[in-house]
């Protein structure tokens, strides 16, 4: 008789349990799609995609709004495209960990390269006083004083060129001094992983990590393959960009280039090119900083090897060893090309040990392993163009509040 009284109490503890779950499961959707929705209605952003999961399972992924507004002319479309989960969106600085930062894992995993090899070990031009000293450790952790940010276009028209460019500008900063988040640096990461692998960057990556990993929908140059016809348009060219070589207010003064001295401007809404104007312009559409385009499930995957200790359906891809010397932080706070200050605005005060990036075109990763949990946001915010400050709309404090309801439905 207890016996059976006992088992009852446990079932309709059990019971509770689960209604309450499904009750705070149930709060956490109502929340992120009231978020996204409005955003999309008050024309903050054309469309979005979020895939949250925890452990096993799919917490929520839905897909918003459009993935195409406009016209080349800038007017609204008779039937604006929408936006849907297969959408590939131009994953911008994603590149750098998804792409790039994957395929130094999977190299240093084969002992193929240290991360504390000496760039002019493999790219003969950074063997100069200057720079001899700068590692792959330096260019993951954004210290190796190169420039942020250069028009190569300006002066170089194909990789070869881009790569010897880079290796003559001279450094802003010391070497490990500082932290200056450098799109340069990560494209010597590609010729790196060029060198190292024997292969065409983007072959190499597609081969050995992409297809490993069940990411088929990642690629550079998708127009290229004829497969695909989904795309989360981004800007009218690269007016932003334009901006930053006219424009000395924001930083970016070169003595050395004319501004008017090259025109090769994209006219139209770019939809499934590259919306990075060094990747576009000189590099071909492939580069180590931008380039990927992908979808959120895709990238799902690539966060689900990094929570489950490396492994792929169980076997193993990348050694726990390595992971933790990639996810070690510095005395930045953060770990070899992925993000883990907490101070980051995109993930403020998230738990030890998580880490995330984001990408100017307003796409964004949070993982947090404590509580083995992932957030992808998709946005493509470019494709409303600029605001009349002359920048994108900020979609950080989206990223924030998504964020926090995530950690509270975490119990964080």
């Amino acid at each position: 008789m207890y016996k059976f009284l006992f088992i009852c109490i446990l079932e309709l503890i059990g019971i509770s349990i689960m209604a309450q779950s499904f009750q705070q499961k149930a709060t956490l959707i109502r929340t992120v799609d009231s978020i996204l929705q409005s955003q999309v209605q008050q024309q903050h952003i054309p469309g979005a995609v979020v895939l949250i999961k925890k452990d096993d399972d799919i917490l929520y992924r839905q897909a918003y709004g459009y993935a195409r507004l406009y016209d080349n002319h800038h007017q609204l479309l008779a039937k604006p495209k929408k936006m849907q989960m297969n959408t590939l969106f131009d994953l911008a600085s994603l590149t750098k960990v998804v792409g790039t930062t994957t395929a130094m894992m999977y190299l240093a995993d084969r002992h193929l390269l240290s991360v504390d090899d000496p760039v002019s070990k493999y790219i003969a031009d950074f063997n100069t006083p200057e720079k001899k000293s700068i590692t792959i450790r330096n260019l993951l952790t954004h210290t190796s004083g190169i420039d942020e940010w250069y028009p190569l276009f300006y002066r170089a028209n194909n990789r070869q060129q881009v790569f010897s460019l880079i290796a003559q500008l001279p450094l802003r900063y010391p070497i490990g001094a500082q932290r200056k988040y450098s799109d340069l640096g990560f494209t010597i990461l590609g010729e790196i992983i060029q060198v190292v692998s024997g292969m065409p960057f983007e072959q190499f990556e597609q081969e050995k990590i992409f297809l490993p990993l069940k990411m088929y929908q990642t690629i550079y140059n998708p127009l290229k393959t004829g497969k695909f016809n989904s795309f989360a348009a981004t800007s009218f060219g690269n007016p932003f960009e334009k901006r930053m070589v006219y424009d000395s207010t924001l930083g970016f003064s070169y003595k050395e280039i004319n501004p008017q001295s090259w025109n090769g401007w994209r006219n139209y809404v770019l939809n499934g090119e590259v919306n990075d104007g060094n990747a576009w312009y000189a590099n071909g559409g492939v580069s180590g900083a931008a380039g990927l385009f992908s979808t959120a499930d895709d990238i799902q995957q690539l966060v689900d090897m990094l929570l489950y200790q490396g492994k792929i359906d169980g076997k193993p891809f990348i050694s726990p060893a390595t992971l933790q010397t990639f996810f070690t932080p510095d005395r930045f706070h953060n770990g070899l090309g992925w993000m883990m200050d907490t101070n980051d605005r995109f993930m403020k005060n998230a738990p030890e040990g998580s880490f995330g990036h984001t990408g100017f075109t307003g796409t964004s990763i949070v993982v947090v392993p404590q509580y083995h949990t992932s957030i992808i946001l998709l946005i493509n915010r470019q494709h409303m163009g600029l605001l009349p400050t002359g920048k994108y709309f900020d979609v950080t404090p989206i990223r924030q509040q998504i964020f926090r309801a995530v950690m509270h439905y975490c119990g964080w």
